[in-house]
């Protein structure tokens, strides 16, 4: 899957803003050419809350093994949640014996920093994991529109 396809089933879903940070709008540096992904069916980024996918293209400091420093490399990031981690990885999110050395493309893997919060990650996405990734991606969204439902007291 490249970004734009991300994207466009990303925008398919109800409520969702992506937020593609870039030069002249305020946001870090290390963030331009990222996508973050929110449930905010107003429109704006909700306060407090974190992004529920994001796409990322580029080492982070103390994120350099994922190996993003090669063209058009990218990764998905999904908070999964403690149950489709544990079904993925076979551990929960606290066990997660996350592999700081993995770069395996088109693979669902724990994410390298984030697993202990249930976070999943793919790494240069294909074919191998185009349906996984949209089955995650409903969880991911669901799980962040269950929340705001929450915090705004709505059902």
């Amino acid at each position: 899957m490249t970004i734009d396809e991300i994207i466009g089933f990303l925008d398919s879903l109800d409520g969702v803003l992506a937020l593609r940070p870039g030069p002249g709008d305020g946001s870090p540096e290390i963030a331009w050419g990222d996508v973050f992904f929110y449930y905010a069916p107003d429109g704006q980024v909700p306060a407090k809350t974190q992004p529920f996918a994001t796409i990322v293209t580029k080492d982070y400091p103390g994120d350099e093994p994922s190996g993003l420093d090669r063209p058009g490399a990218f990764r998905l990031n999904i908070s999964a949640g403690t149950e489709a981690f544990t079904e993925w990885t076979g551990r929960t999110p606290r066990e997660a014996n996350v592999d700081l050395t993995s770069s395996a493309a088109d693979t669902v893997i724990a994410h390298p920093v984030y697993a202990p919060l249930g976070w999943l990650a793919v790494i240069d996405p294909g074919p191998r994991t185009a349906q996984p990734i949209r089955d995650l991606l409903r969880i991911a969204h669901e799980r962040a529109r269950g929340r705001a439902r929450r915090h705004s007291g709505s059902h």
